[in-house]
Formats: structure tokens, C-alpha cells, sequence
């Protein structure tokens, strides 16, 4: 009994970490499309002269 409830165990946390991988796939694509669209919209000439649109 205990062997089989491991294997259950073991399958319900795969699971969960397989979904959770998913969504955090998800939540990084929307962010790289919302920095490109920054990117876009922005350009690379500032109005303030400095030719990057980044801080760094």
C-alpha cells in the first residue's frame, strides 16, 4: 500500500511542477512581448538626445 501511495505522490508532484513550468513559460513570453512592444514604441533616439532607450 505505501509503494503505491508514493507513486501516486510522486505523479501528483510531477504534475504540479509540469504545470507550473507551463505557466511560468507562458508569463515569459507575455513578458517579452510587452518589452518588445517598449522597444517598438519607444525607438532608439530619446528626446532627451541620448541614443539608447535603456537606462543602463
Amino acid at each position: 500500500m505505501v509503494p503505491v501511495l508514493l507513486v501516486l505522490l510522486l505523479a501528483l508532484v510531477l504534475f504540479g511542477a509540469g504545470f507550473a513550468i507551463k505557466v511560468l513559460w507562458w508569463i515569459a513570453l507575455a513578458v517579452l512581448v510587452i518589452w518588445l512592444l517598449g522597444f517598438l514604441a519607444r525607438g532608439t533616439t530619446a528626446a532627451g538626445g541620448r541614443g539608447r532607450w535603456y537606462r543602463w
